[in-house]
C-alpha cells in the first residue's frame, strides 16, 4: 500500500513555541515587577533651607525647597526644635509613582513658605536660639523603606525691638514744612528714621557724636490735618520695630484757592513744547485733553522721579547759610496754592502748585540757593529747562522754567552762583522762575529754609555741634 507524500508531510510537523515564550515573558515581567515592588524605594531628596533675614522675629518666613528624581517625592516633616520642645511647622505628602512604574504623575519639586515668628508661634518662640530640621522621606518599596534625608539651619531667635529715645525738644512742624529730631538706637537697629503717612525720612549718624546717636530731617504734607501719623522709628534686621509719638505740636496754614483759566492760544504755545522734550507723553487731536494728560499725568512722573533722585543725596551737609531767593522778585504764586483749572466756563482739573512763582525782569540771572552738587540739569517736563542742587541728606532745591541752562550735572555750585536765567519754558504763562525745596523728593515750603531765625532755633539749636561740620 503506498502512502500518499501530503500525508507524511502533515504528519512530520513540530509544535509551536510561541505559547511558551510567551508565559516566559511574562513570567520574568512579573518576578521584575514584584522584584521593584518589594525592593524600589524613592531617591534621597535634595533640601535647600533659606531665608531673606539673618535670624527669627515677630514676622519672619523661610522658604523650604525639596526636591527628588525618579518616583518623586514621598512626605516632608518640618521642625523647630528649641529648649528641647519639638514644633510641627509644616507636614506634608506627595503624590509618587508606584515602585513598578516609570512613567505617570508624580510630585518632583516643592517650594514651602513656613511661619516661623513670633506672630504665628506665639509664646512657643522664645528668644535665644532654634534648629529648624527639615526631614524629607522617598517614597519606600513593600519590603524596604526609602532613606530619609535632612537639613538644619541654626537660627537667632529675636524678639526685643531695638532701643530708641528722643533727644531733642520742642517739635513744632508746620503744614508743608520741614523739622528735624535728634535720637538715639540701640546696637541691634538696622533702619531709623521718621514716618509720615505713606512717607519715609531715613536717619543719619550725628556727626561727631557717640555711636547710636541719630537725626532724620522730616517734611509734613500740606494737607495733614493731624501729628498722629508722624511717628520715629526703629526696626532690625529681623523686624522687630519700636515707634514713639514726638511731635509737640503740628501748626495749621491757610492756603490760597486760585482760579487758572485756560486759553485755546496758552495750551497752542505750551504744549508742542513740552510734547516734543517729553517721550511718555501723548498728543490727543483735541488740545484740552493732551493738556489735561500733562497737567496731571506728567506732573505726576516729574514728582516720581524727583523722588528716586533723592537716591542720589549725599550723606553730608553741603551748606552753612540761610537759603537765597530770586532777587528783587514779585511773588506770583505761593505754596500750596489749591488751584482749578478752568476752560470755556466749566472747571477741568485740579492741582496743587508745590512752590513759588518768582518773577524779576524777563530772563533774569538765577542764583543757587546754596552750596550744593548739582543732580539734574535738563528739560524736566512741566517745569521745562530745570535744574536741580543736592544739598546733603535728601535736602535738594530746584529751578523750573529756565530760558538758558549754566550747569551740568555733577558740577559743584556755590551759594549765590549763576545757574541759567528766567524763562517761560513747560507749563509757563510767562517769564518767572519756579521754585521749591525738596526733602527726599518731597516738596517743601521755602520759606523756612529762606529764615536764618528758623534755621538757628529749629534746627542748629536741635543739631548743636553736629551742624558746625556743615560746608563754610
Amino acid at each position: 500500500m503506498k502512502v500518499r507524500p501530503a500525508m507524511i508531510g502533515l504528519g512530520s510537523r513540530r509544535p509551536s513555541r510561541s505559547p511558551r515564550r510567551f508565559a516566559s515573558l511574562l513570567l520574568v515581567v512579573g518576578a521584575t515587577a514584584l522584584g521593584l515592588g518589594l525592593l524600589r524605594a524613592g531617591t534621597a531628596p535634595q533640601i535647600e533651607i533659606e531665608s531673606s533675614q539673618p535670624g527669627i522675629g515677630p514676622k519672619s518666613e523661610l522658604t523650604i525647597r525639596v526636591e527628588a528624581a525618579g518616583r518623586g517625592l514621598g512626605e516632608v516633616l518640618v521642625e523647630l526644635i528649641q529648649d528641647g520642645r519639638r514644633t510641627v511647622l509644616v507636614e506634608r505628602s506627595y503624590q509618587a509613582r508606584p515602585p513598578w512604574a516609570f512613567w505617570g504623575v508624580r510630585d518632583t519639586i516643592d517650594a514651602i513658605a513656613v511661619k516661623v515668628g513670633r506672630d504665628t508661634l506665639g509664646e512657643t518662640l522664645r528668644e535665644g536660639s532654634a534648629l529648624i530640621r527639615v526631614e524629607a522621606r522617598p517614597p519606600g518599596a513593600w519590603l524596604r523603606k526609602g532613606v530619609p534625608a535632612t537639613r538644619e539651619r541654626a537660627f537667632d531667635v529675636m524678639l526685643r525691638p531695638p532701643a530708641l529715645s528722643v533727644l531733642s525738644n520742642q517739635h513744632y512742624p508746620a503744614q508743608g514744612g520741614c523739622e528735624v529730631v535728634v535720637y538715639s538706637v540701640g546696637k541691634t537697629s538696622s533702619r531709623d528714621g521718621v514716618s509720615v503717612a505713606d512717607a519715609w525720612f531715613p536717619g543719619f549718624a550725628l556727626p561727631g557724636a557717640p555711636a547710636g546717636q541719630r537725626f532724620a530731617f522730616f517734611a509734613v504734607p500740606f494737607d495733614l490735618e493731624s501729628a498722629d501719623s508722624i511717628r520715629l522709628q526703629t526696626e532690625d534686621a529681623v523686624g522687630n520695630r519700636a515707634e514713639v509719638p514726638f511731635v509737640d505740636r503740628l501748626q495749621l496754614r491757610p492756603y490760597d484757592q486760585k482760579m487758572i483759566k485756560l486759553s485755546t492760544a496758552f495750551m497752542e504755545k505750551v504744549i508742542p513744547e513740552i510734547v516734543a522734550n517729553s517721550p511718555s507723553v501723548r498728543e490727543s487731536d483735541e488740545l484740552l485733553i493732551t493738556y489735561l494728560s500733562i497737567n496731571r499725568d506728567l506732573r505726576s512722573e516729574n514728582a516720581d522721579q524727583l523722588s528716586r533722585l533723592a537716591a542720589q543725596s549725599r550723606p553730608e551737609f553741603l551748606w552753612s547759610q540761610p537759603f537765597l531767593g530770586l532777587p528783587n522778585a514779585q511773588v506770583m504764586a505761593s505754596f500750596a496754592d489749591r488751584r482749578t483749572y478752568v476752560f470755556e466756563g466749566r472747571s477741568v482739573d485740579r492741582q496743587d502748585h508745590l512752590g513759588f512763582d518768582l518773577a524779576s525782569v524777563k530772563r533774569a540771572p538765577v542764583p543757587a540757593a546754596n552750596r550744593g552738587v548739582v543732580v539734574l540739569a535738563k528739560y524736566f517736563g512741566i517745569y521745562g529747562k530745570a535744574v536741580v542742587i543736592d544739598h546733603g541728606y535728601g535736602l535738594m532745591s530746584l529751578y523750573g522754567h529756565l530760558s538758558t541752562l549754566e550747569v551740568e550735572p555733577g558740577q559743584k555750585v556755590e551759594r549765590g552762583e549763576l545757574l541759567g536765567r528766567t524763562g517761560e519754558t513747560g507749563l509757563a504763562g510767562g517769564d518767572h522762575l519756579h521754585f521749591t525745596m525738596l526733602l527726599q523728593g518731597k516738596a517743601v515750603n521755602p520759606v523756612e529754609w529762606w529764615d536764618d531765625a528758623w534755621i538757628r532755633n529749629r534746627l542748629q539749636a536741635k543739631l548743636g555741634p553736629a551742624f558746625a561740620t556743615a560746608a563754610s
